[in-house]
């Protein structure tokens, strides 16, 4: 007894009793939802990236390295998927893991946006000292200034700063840096000054 590929529905023959599909069909219908989740996904992994950058969270690096390992596990298991279906073997358990990885990170997106832009904390100057500058270009580039850690346990601290702000900083630069709390209690960096 198999699995259709498009409900999930046991089925004996050819002809699926639940949704009508034979198992050409289901295999067709199984592809294009997974080319259609997979562009949803794909859009919310740019969304993360565009909240990060509006809103950028202290610890964002951390953040792109776990959203860059979600992005290729549910890019692996939409390719399984699709080649155990090509094989007609069972997608069902591979399908439902795939499909609740698709919200995950219109989901982050979401809290990265909601904990910036409804954020009414106070901010928080810290004083530091640029000691590097990173410059990545592209689509949605990254700029980060290496500075002092204000926190204890740390060295350094990365912090994303604007494409306007990043040539007229320095190294050896004083600043002050502008922490908000944030409203999930993510703290993010509003901004970057000269002390």
């Amino acid at each position: 007894m198999t699995r259709c590929l498009n409900c999930g529905a046991e089925r004996t023959e050819d002809l699926c009793a639940a949704c009508g599909l034979t198992s050409a069909a289901a295999e067709f219908s199984l592809r294009r939802k997974l080319l259609a989740r997979t562009a949803i996904f794909l859009v919310g992994s740019l969304a993360f990236l565009a909240a990060g950058n509006r809103y950028p969270a202290l610890e964002l690096d951390g953040m792109l390295i776990f959203i860059g390992v979600v992005f290729f596990l549910a890019l692996a298991l939409a390719i399984g998927v699709e080649r155990r279906a090509l094989r007609h073997g069972e997608v069902e358990a591979l399908k439902r893991v795939y499909y609740g990885l698709i919200p995950l990170p219109w989901l982050l997106a979401g809290l990265l946006f909601v904990n910036g832009a409804l954020d009414r904390s106070p901010p928080l100057l810290y004083p530091a000292r640029i000691v590097g500058k990173f410059s990545m270009p592209g689509l949605l580039g990254s700029r980060r200034l290496v500075v002092t850690s204000w926190r204890g346990g740390q060295r350094l601290e990365r912090v994303p700063i604007s494409r306007n702000d990043f040539d007229r900083f320095r190294r050896g630069d004083l600043v002050d840096v502008d922490v908000r709390s944030g409203l999930a209690g993510i703290p993010w960096v509003a901004g970057v000054s000269h002390r």
